[in-house]
């Protein structure tokens, strides 16, 4: 077996692990079989993209009225906002109070004036990666394109310069150096759901492995 393959199973044992369902936490803001960290851990597929502010474009296509493409100049026009919220990850870490700030999604999403027959789509990354959701959770208020987080512009680590942040799903959701929003008619389901992760990823419901 190669290593990505014992990186891919790996992880999709971490995923598996305690499929019964857990206790609920003392803590009523963390998700059941999850623990609290102070750190801010990193986790991707081993390739981080080196892509600068200058170099970062955001595609917009698929089920719209017209197709964007915005660059870092163009995210910074927009209305920025600074948002709090919780990060759970599926490896059973969450953080609470991350302090984000960026755009909102929706905001650039109606951009590219999504077609009434777009209800899902796909977030693609420059390492390759893909997920899905359907459309409507982007359109929440604490769903951010982000740029910047705890007071400091996102490291390339931590999928600078800008990624998704979906507070509501677990963090494999939250797509690390953003390249592209692809607008479906049906699901598409992406890199880890195709691998068994949960198609709709809810930490409340422990919706881990599919």
């Amino acid at each position: 077996m190669t290593d990505w393959a014992k990186f891919i199973q790996a992880k999709i044992k971490i995923a598996r692990k305690g499929a019964a369902p857990s206790k609920p936490n003392a803590d009523a803001r963390t998700p059941p079989g999850q623990h609290l960290v102070t750190n801010f851990p990193v986790l991707d597929l081993g390739n981080r993209p080196e892509i600068t502010r200058d170099m970062w474009q955001l595609h917009l296509f698929g089920l719209v009225g017209q197709e964007i493409t915005l660059d870092w100049g163009g995210l910074m026009r927009l209305p920025q906002v600074k948002a709090i919220s919780d990060f759970h990850c599926v490896t059973r870490w969450s953080r609470l109070d991350m302090q984000w700030e960026g755009v909102l999604a929706r905001d650039v999403l109606m951009l590219a004036e999504p077609r009434p027959e777009a209800h899902f789509v796909t977030l693609h990354s420059y390492d390759g990666y893909t997920t899905n959701l359907p459309l409507t959770a982007l359109l929440d208020s604490d769903v951010l394109v982000a740029h910047s987080v705890l007071g400091k512009s996102l490291s390339c680590e931590h999928g600078g310069p800008v990624r998704l942040v979906v507070p509501k799903r677990y963090g494999w959701k939250s797509a690390k150096w953003l390249k592209g929003i692809e607008f479906h008619q049906e699901d598409h389901p992406g890199f880890w759901e195709v691998r068994g992760y949960h198609n709709d990823a809810n930490p409340w419901q422990e919706q881990r492995f599919g």
